[in-house]
């Protein structure tokens, strides 16, 4: 199954959001964004309304997507974990079960070390929440097979062929 092929339903969403909320309040971070690799949003938590989430979004999976490249031209398999400084404000990206990336937006008020430490026990948690759901994705295709054993199913097109000849 691809990164991208799980099926997010509300249970999972609240417990990733919970999870996010958590990290934000451990890492003492200013917003915490969990975005697929494909540059969409999945969850948020913090003060993210000054931030145009889905620039944010798009530019950290293409920023993610240069740094694998980056990684195989020097002999890596992946960077799972990229830092950027500012004056200011510091991003600090991840990735989650190699389906999502992770965003901490911080501050002076935290620091790096503090960050990636909660991070690492965050990435655990989300890990977890990922296998749940590309489980439950599996249950849901087996069940969307079984449904289409109708009497139908057996029809080729060959038989469908023999209908309409004159």
């Amino acid at each position: 199954m691809s990164p991208a092929n799980f099926v997010l339903y509300e249970e999972e969403s609240k417990l990733l959001f919970d999870g996010l909320v958590r990290l934000r309040q451990d890492a003492n971070a200013r917003a915490v964004f969990l975005v697929d690799k494909n540059g969409q949003q999945i969850a948020n938590a913090g003060d993210v309304s000054q931030f145009d989430i889905t620039s944010l979004a798009s530019l950290t999976a293409g920023n993610v997507a240069a740094t694998d490249g980056l990684a195989k031209l020097i002999g890596e398999r992946e960077f799972s974990v990229l830092f950027h400084e500012g004056e200011r404000e510091h991003i600090h990206i991840s990735i989650v079960a190699k389906r999502a990336i992770l965003v901490v937006i911080f501050d002076d008020r935290s620091s790096l070390g503090l960050v990636r430490l909660r991070v690492k026990r965050a990435n655990l948690e989300l890990e977890r929440i990922f296998e749940k759901m590309l489980q439950q994705s599996g249950s849901s295709a087996v069940a969307e097979e079984r449904s289409q054993d109708s009497p139908f199913a057996e029809i080729t097109d060959e038989d469908i062929d023999a209908l309409f000849r004159d």
